[in-house]
């Protein structure tokens, strides 16, 4: 009877550590599949991330206004400056209204927006780009636009967006009362940048002839 009775005891505890087993396998594959489920979406959000990541620094260095020559024009000195931009390789579409100039001349450094007030179209042009109306409306805070090159019409006066292949002059009056407060002399250093709202920006340096025997200058 004895004999039994141990048997039977020993039988129930081979059962018992049998299920108790089971607990904790069972206990092991969900923490290890809640373990896997969380590096998973952990991987898909990095990667993602990394994604947006790689495309916006694609984007901002791709992005951005090239300066392609800036010529001047000179009454006495030089008064009107045209700026020739387009958008870099692989550009997205720029917005010149929220595009901005930066000019000094070492004395003064004056910041410029986009005024709709001041948009030419390529047809406007009739062959001088320094004609007077194009300049003399200008202030010492605003700059204007004539469109050079804009096969799908997308760089209009209220919403003066360039793309690829666009090519715009970007005008600036400088004169009393206007950027500088007087026109630009004979040996100035003049610099500056245009900065697009995305991207890489736009820079120019040069200095002005010794001495002005003709009327329009090829300044960078």
């Amino acid at each position: 009877m004895g004999n039994k009775i141990c048997r039977i005891l020993r039988k129930k505890d081979v059962g018992s550590i049998g299920i108790g087993a089971m607990i904790v396998f069972i206990s092991m594959v969900l923490v290890a599949g809640i373990a896997a489920s969380v590096l998973v979406q952990t991987a898909n959000r990095l990667e993602i991330q990394a994604m947006q990541t790689g495309q916006e620094t694609t984007a901002e260095v791709a992005t951005g206004l090239a300066v392609r020559d800036v010529e001047g024009h000179v009454a006495t000195d030089i008064d009107y400056i045209a700026i020739l931009v387009a958008p870099r390789a692989g550009s997205r579409e720029i917005d010149l209204s929220q595009t901005y100039i930066e000019i000094s001349d070492t004395n003064m450094k004056n910041v410029l927006k986009y005024s709709s007030s001041y948009w030419n179209s390529k047809g406007a042009i009739k062959g001088d780009i320094f004609t007077a109306s194009f300049y003399s409306s200008l202030d010492a805070q605003t700059f204007g636009v004539i469109v050079l090159e804009d096969s799908d019409s997308s760089c209009t006066a209220t919403a003066p967006v360039i793309n690829r292949g666009d090519k715009v002059l970007l005008t600036i009056f400088c004169d009393t009362g206007k950027v500088f407060n007087q026109k630009v002399g004979e040996r100035t250093d003049v610099w500056g940048m245009v900065q697009a709202e995305d991207g890489a920006s736009g820079v120019f340096s040069f200095r002005t002839p010794a001495s002005y025997t003709d009327t329009v200058y090829d300044l960078y």
